[in-house]
Order: structure tokens, then sequence, then C-alpha cells
């Protein structure tokens, strides 16, 4: 809610709401504790989801930032994680939505440390906008993508 924002919505705000929800393209998956089978099971639903979407490899990029957002609620948090894909007028909205309320940490790579700590890098690097955000019981880490941008 934005702070100062009149909370109160009418019948028809609502019919509206309902409608451009219907109409919005959406992949909503419940990820199992440490099932991290679903990581390539996510990939493949959010490439069917956005087919032509975007400029040549967006959805390459929108893949990749996925499969590290999921990757790491699954693997930091050892709970289950609720991933939530949309694509509206703007472009395209990830968020992964875990139940441990510590924040993610954004750690610059070392180039002998492996493959280990370069997911936040990658959606920080890659990704037009992200963040983090409290949500009730635990976090939302999100991104966004534009379909036109380079």
């Amino acid at each position: 809610m934005v702070v100062g924002a009149s909370s109160v919505k009418t019948v028809e705000d609502e019919a509206a709401s309902a409608g451009e929800r219907a109409q919005t393209p959406q992949l909503s998956r419940r990820l199992g504790r440490a099932d991290l089978r679903a990581v390539p099971e996510t990939r493949r639903a959010l490439r069917e989801l956005l087919g032509q979407w975007g400029r040549p490899g967006r959805s390459d990029i929108a893949e990749l930032l996925t499969s590290e957002l999921v990757t790491n609620a699954l693997v930091h948090t050892d709970r289950e994680a609720v991933l939530t894909a949309t694509v509206g007028p703007r472009g395209l909205r990830v968020e992964v939505r875990d139940f441990v309320a510590r924040r993610p940490r954004l750690r610059v790579p070392i180039a002998d440390d492996g493959t280990n700590g370069r997911g936040l890098f990658l959606v920080q690097s890659l990704a037009d906008a992200w963040g983090v955000r409290a949500h009730g019981v635990g976090k939302a880490v999100w991104f966004e993508l534009d379909a036109g941008a380079a």
C-alpha cells in the first residue's frame, strides 16, 4: 500500500482490476522445500509463458534471473517458496516469496569462489529494476525487465 493513498475501492474498481488480471498472462508456482527440480521446471514454464515476448534475448535473461531467485530461495532458506511471474504492458515482473525474514546479501563475486555468490549480482547487473520487500512472514525478492530494452 502506498502511504497516504486511499485504500477505498469501488465495485467498478474491483471489477476493472479483476478484468485486468484476467487478461494479464501470469505464472504462479509453489516451490517445494529444497526441491531443486523446481529450477528447470520453472524455466520451462516461464519460457512457455513468454513465447515471443520482448526483444531477442530478453526471455533468456528472464529465465536466467528467475533461476537465480528460485535457487536462492530454495537453497538459502530451506523452506518452500512461491513464484509469480506477470507479463504486463510495461514488461515482465518476477517475484519469489519465501518464508524467512533474513534479507539476502548482495556479494561481489570473487574470482576463485567457484560459482557461489553470483545470483543477486547477476540480478542487479541484468534486471531493469529489482529489490527485496518484507512480506508478512518472510520476504519477496523481485526483478523487472522491460520487453523493449536492449
